[in-house]
């Protein structure tokens, strides 16, 4: 821990440095040429969260180009970069699909066959395309559900991830403290909340829908907005609290107070690569080995301080993801 924190503090101030303030940015920001000093500063970041990890080189002749997918915002952006550099330099032919949208979108994608894997949440899974009525109680099962229906499509699943990017209730301080908040459930203690949820996450389980059902909030009315604009909108009084996601850097910020979730209703967010059955096989036993080796190197705080590279210090993601492999002999 006292590396990330020595990372957070060469990051803070680079963001000074760079950007002339310490407001951060939305979290799609757009991507920018990186400062000298903001990638001699990752190159510190991306030191301190490295772990082991060797690439080889793989003979791919004759196979097919892989193409990878992802959705609209930072965190998906960076994983396909990671995907698409250690798969180029293992020696396969890859092309990477960004900001191809929502989960039933890029899912879409997948089965129709215009791309051939995509990093996913293992919850969402089970939340968005499965429609389950209740989540699995450990990352372990969740994980398992999730192989086992996409299974049923047609689809395989590699390695879950050790990061996970859960959902969490936000508000801000001076809101929790006028209405006496410290749960989620405490909600119910103001008259009127007008609460931010993103387009996918309205039904259900872990929906904003059953949300509100299962701690009682009868008091709620929903504002749907896109990813990353639930910190503006909070921040501009227009909505009282949001869900938010536990890797985004833009909570580091401490200007939002984070609901305590004492039910564990928002159950297990890891990652995996999901991927259109017949491809492992066209493109051999190294495709999946080199997959699961960036995986395995994904905690939690590897995961957040990519994210504050890209949204708050402005690196791109191709950048970050680079500095991250090469301080683990990935490329």
């Amino acid at each position: 821990m006292r590396g990330i924190r020595r990372v957070s503090a060469v990051l803070s101030t680079l963001v000074g440095r760079v950007r002339g303030t310490d407001s951060a940015p939305t979290r799609r920001s757009r991507l920018r040429r990186p400062a000298r000093g903001a990638a001699a500063g990752l190159l510190a970041f991306a030191s301190l969260v490295a772990l082991s990890g060797c690439g080889s080189a793989v003979a791919t002749v004759g196979k097919p180009t892989v193409v990878i997918g992802a959705k609209q915002f930072t965190e998906q952006w960076i994983i396909g970069e990671l995907y698409r550099q250690a798969l180029t330099e293992a020696g396969y032919d890859v092309e990477l699909k960004s900001n191809i949208g929502s989960t039933t979108i890029i899912d879409g994608a997948l089965t129709s066959g215009q791309i051939d894997v995509y990093p996913e949440y293992t919850g969402v899974i089970l939340q968005v395309l499965a429609k389950s009525d209740s989540m699995p109680p450990t990352a372990a099962a969740t994980f398992r559900e999730a192989k086992t229906y996409q299974e049923t499509r047609g689809l395989t699943m590699l390695d879950p991830t050790p990061f996970q990017n859960r959902n969490a209730v936000a508000v801000k301080p001076a809101f929790a403290k006028e209405h006496g908040l410290r749960t989620i459930g405490d909600l119910a203690k103001a008259d009127h909340v007008v609460f931010a949820e993103y387009p996918d996450n309205m039904e259900g389980a872990l929906g904003y829908h059953d949300m509100v059902k299962a701690h009682g909030l009868t008091n709620t009315e929903v504002k749907s907005l896109n990813i990353g604009l639930q910190y503006p909108a909070l921040d501009n009084g227009q909505v009282d609290a949001a869900d938010v996601f536990t890797t985004d850097p833009q909570l580091a910020r401490g200007d939002y107070t984070i609901l305590e979730d004492v039910k564990g209703y928002y159950g297990y967010q890891n990652v995996a690569p999901v991927i259109r059955q017949g491809v492992q096989e066209e493109q051999g036993p190294g495709f999946a080995e080199t997959l699961n080796r960036v995986d395995a190197l994904l905690t939690d705080e590897a995961v957040r301080e990519m994210n504050r590279g890209v949204d708050t210090v402005r690196l791109a993601p191709s950048e970050v993801a680079a500095e991250f492999l090469r301080v683990n002999d990935l490329i």
